[in-house]
């Protein structure tokens, strides 16, 4: 009864996407293709995707013409609020997304059908997750943050690494995060937000963090790794139940795919950066560095990570949950075992094709 409440729950979060496309019509079943124990390109299944603005690994593969001989290929189905996406994931409206584990935890914690199955980004001095601007006039910097008690912030949405590794921080720095505003704001609006004054701090992800760096009435306070050396980890890729259980070999595949593109930006990280300064609408200037681990293989250390800080925060019955109960290695090609690998420490070797010198 409670998962059927949860997933009556997730299903009316659709009304709150922001452009759907296809996806509100649209339901697990809807792919081309049969059940995948081979993938075939000569009969390839079609996986539901966001199109979003954003440094997207699945829209770089397709421009780079990774899917063009794969037996699974994107289908999009338009821009989707960032909120929505693990949400939608779980009803079939999309097939795979991604965003921060804590959201996926959450979700299986509530009875979602969804399986983490591919590691993503990692968080690099020169390369962050995450940056935090005030204005310059704002009398607010590292060693004042109590200031920002009774103060606005802005950040993209609730209940992943902008809420929870900002608020861990400041409570540690003594500030009293109940007595601040969280405002969920987009992150290609959070620049305006804190420059209008709108709100007093924004919490703003790359590449849209890269704007705000050249703005001169802005400054940046610190980055995620400033705070937690990238600790907080990645947004890993999750995967629809029902579609990777009934499409095994075109997951594989999949995630494959994502392994070499995490490759190809790793050593063409200006490239990159330009595809994406294309999609976005920027000066490539104006774009900010991602940097992937290797291979797209997932570690327990970062899952477990967002599930010890929901269960700090009292999202998740202590002991529920295991990284492993919510992430598996089983879909990709590059790893030894089904199990997770215990940290990204043990993933030092790029096995992917371009490795071998493939194209």
């Amino acid at each position: 009864m409670v998962k059927k409440t949860v997933r009556q729950a997730l299903v009316m979060l659709v009304g709150v996407i922001l452009v759907v496309g296809s996806a509100a019509c649209s339901g697990s079943n809807d792919v081309a293709g049969p059940p995948g124990d081979v993938s075939d390109p000569n009969n390839p299944v079609y996986f539901k995707y966001a199109d979003n603005p954003s440094f997207d690994l699945v829209y770089l593969a397709d421009r780079l013409g990774y899917f063009e001989n794969a037996g699974i290929k994107p289908k999009y189905v338009g821009a989707v609020d960032a909120n929505q996406l693990i949400p939608l994931t779980d009803t079939g409206d999309l097939d795979f997304s991604t965003r921060m584990a804590s959201l996926t935890i959450s979700a299986i914690n509530g009875g979602a059908d969804l399986k983490i199955i591919a590691a993503s980004n990692r968080t690099l001095p020169d390369a962050p997750h995450m940056n935090y601007f005030v204005r310059k006039d704002s009398g607010i910097t590292p060693d004042s943050l109590d200031k920002l008690e009774g103060k606005t912030i802005a950040m993209n949405g609730f209940g992943a690494c902008a809420e929870y590794v900002t608020k861990q921080y400041l409570t540690s720095k003594g500030v009293n995060v109940d007595a601040i505003k969280w405002v969920p704001t987009p992150d290609a609006q959070s620049e305006q937000a804190v420059e209008t004054g709108g709100a007093d701090l924004a919490i703003i992800h790359a590449p849209f963090s890269g704007h705000a760096l050249n703005n001169p009435r802005l400054v940046s306070l610190f980055s995620d790794f400033d705070l937690d050396g990238g600790a907080s980890g990645s947004q890993p890729y999750t995967g629809n139940g029902d579609f990777i259980r009934r499409y095994p070999a075109q997951t594989e595949e999949f995630v494959k795919i994502l392994g070499k593109t995490q490759s190809w930006v790793n050593r063409n990280p200006d490239q990159a950066r330009q595809f994406i300064a294309d999609r976005v609408g920027q000066d490539v200037k104006d774009i900010t560095r991602y940097a992937y681990v290797n291979n797209a293989i997932i570690d327990r250390q970062q899952i477990q990570y967002w599930i010890d800080t929901l269960e700090k925060f009292g999202q998740l019955p202590e002991g529920k949950l295991t990284a492993d109960d919510v992430a598996t290695n089983k879909y990709n090609p590059y790893s030894d075992s089904d199990e997770l690998i215990d940290t990204q420490a043990d993933n030092q070797v790029d096995l992917t094709e371009l490795a071998k010198g493939e194209k």
